[in-house]
């Protein structure tokens, strides 16, 4: 195991990475979000594109599992049953588009999307209209498709399921419970289809000592009082990350 855990870790920019776990981490335990936004756009500098992204993935594995019996019970099943059908349907597709992109173009589009999410989270735009279940089966299979392709499949459940009828904690629920067996869907069907590498697995649960660290010291330094100055340095730092991912940064 050691031997397989030094070879893991042994490429350029790993530095880079951990800072970048552990910074998401921060972010995501003062405001609740951000781990995505902030981690590939770095870590799909350094490694290939399947690597970003199983490593996130087996990185938000065992921090969430926890919250995970009470989220399901909190939450509303049947609509978290349709997000994941509809998730199961596409994200075969999103990983089809994954392993057809040059590794350049996925971390331009990862670093693109994470820049349009942070416009309209500062924006405030929200979906005003009504979700039927029809929409909640959509959403499920946007979140697949985008996180297949390009590791991101928060943005469109997040943004347009806060628009269902229900109150905010079965919102919030739903949605920790949909990303967490979205991470086991991913993880067990790149097991199936052959294409889940045993180094970047260990690697992401590696680097989950870094996120949780940086998970504890977000909820530590969370205070109520300062909630905005904290949402403004998240966005801030999700800008970096996204930033430092596109090319004229690096010309």
């Amino acid at each position: 195991m050691p031997d397989l855990l030094t070879q893991a870790l042994a490429f350029d920019g790993l530095a880079w990475v951990i800072l970048a776990a552990f910074v998401a981490g921060i972010v995501r335990g003062f405001s609740g979000f951000g781990t995505a936004l902030i981690y590939l756009p770095i870590a799909a500098q350094f490694m290939p594109p399947i690597w970003a992204i199983v490593t996130l993935a087996s990185m938000d594995l065992l921090g969430p599992a926890p919250n995970i019996p009470a989220a399901v019970r909190n939450g509303h099943p049947r609509d978290l049953m349709r997000l994941l059908c509809g998730a199961a349907v596409m994200l075969p597709v999103g990983l089809w588009v994954l392993g057809r992109t040059d590794p350049e173009v996925f971390r331009y589009g990862v670093s693109v999307l994470a820049l349009v999410m942070l416009a309209i989270l500062l924006t405030g735009v929200r979906y005003r209209g009504r979700v039927t279940r029809t929409m909640v089966y959509g959403l499920g299979g946007a979140g697949g498709f985008l996180g297949g392709a390009v590791g991101l499949p928060g943005p469109p459940v997040i943004l347009f399921y806060m628009a269902s009828p229900h109150g905010a904690g079965v919102i919030r629920a739903n949605t920790m419970a949909f990303l967490f067996f979205f991470d086991l869907m991913l993880v067990a069907l790149l097991a199936v289809l052959g294409r889940l590498e045993t180094l970047p697995f260990v690697g992401g649960l590696a680097l989950t000592v870094p996120a949780m660290a940086g998970n504890l010291l977000g909820a530590w330094l969370f205070h109520p009082r300062y909630e905005k100055i904290y949402r403004s340095v998240a966005y801030l730092l999700i800008a970096l990350a996204a930033l430092s991912g596109l090319p004229f940064v690096h010309s």
